[in-house]
């Protein structure tokens, strides 16, 4: 806890810790509708009723704002999606619930306009500069994350010896990203039901023969 030089919780630090998480977290929901471009000082300080001074204070400029919305963004996605397959076991048990969570984290709507990432990848995947380096950052730790669950996989002998788990990892996360962008152009859910799908049939493809499959748990 912040406190004062007499030793006294200092409750400025507090509500600007308050106020800055609550812009974050309206950041990166305009974002993940409007783009990191849509995202302005006076727009937030309008929609917060916060003064434009406050705002620069906690953020200065417009490109600093945007790298902080993808720093929250990651925190977010890490507890919708991340934790919750780490708390189950290694193996083909976890890499099914990666894929799981990360079609609830998208079909739940964590994020208004979908997955943020995906928002912002397709914003700034051409464009040089810090925004597009933190973003790219962030895709190669998530494509990172799923390798080592399938590589982990792998060395227990759950899936082939023979699995590339980078190509794998590349496969799968093309069919969640495919879900998640026909859900927003068809508004329905019809799409994480093909994604499972085509999931569950190249894990079983993939697994090592006996092995249970989770998703006939």
């Amino acid at each position: 806890m912040d406190v004062r030089a007499d030793g006294r919780p200092d409750g400025r630090l507090a509500r600007g810790d308050h106020t800055r998480r609550a812009v974050l977290r309206r950041a990166v929901d305009i974002a993940s509708i409007d783009g990191l471009d849509g995202l302005s000082i006076g727009r937030l300080a309008k929609e917060l009723e916060i003064s434009k001074s406050g705002l620069f204070a906690h953020f200065g400029a417009k490109e600093e704002l945007q790298l902080a919305a993808i720093r929250a963004a990651r925190r977010i996605y890490a507890d919708a999606v991340v934790d919750p397959a780490f708390a189950v076991p290694p193996g083909l048990r976890r890499v099914w619930m990666l894929g799981e969570s990360w079609l609830d984290y998208s079909r739940r709507r964590v994020f208004p306009g979908g997955c943020f990432f995906a928002k912002a990848t397709h914003e700034f995947g051409a464009r040089a500069g810090r925004v597009h380096d933190a973003l790219a950052a962030a895709n190669s730790e998530w494509l990172a994350a799923v390798e080592r669950v399938i590589e982990d996989a792998r060395q227990l002998g759950e899936l082939r010896a023979d699995t590339d788990p980078a190509q794998l990892a590349f496969e799968l996360n093309a069919f969640l990203e495919s879900a998640n962008m026909a859900s927003l152009l068809r508004a329905d859910d019809t799409a994480y039901a093909h994604a499972r799908a085509a999931i569950r049939a190249r894990l079983t493809a993939a697994a090592s023969p006996g092995t249970p499959h989770p998703w006939t748990d």
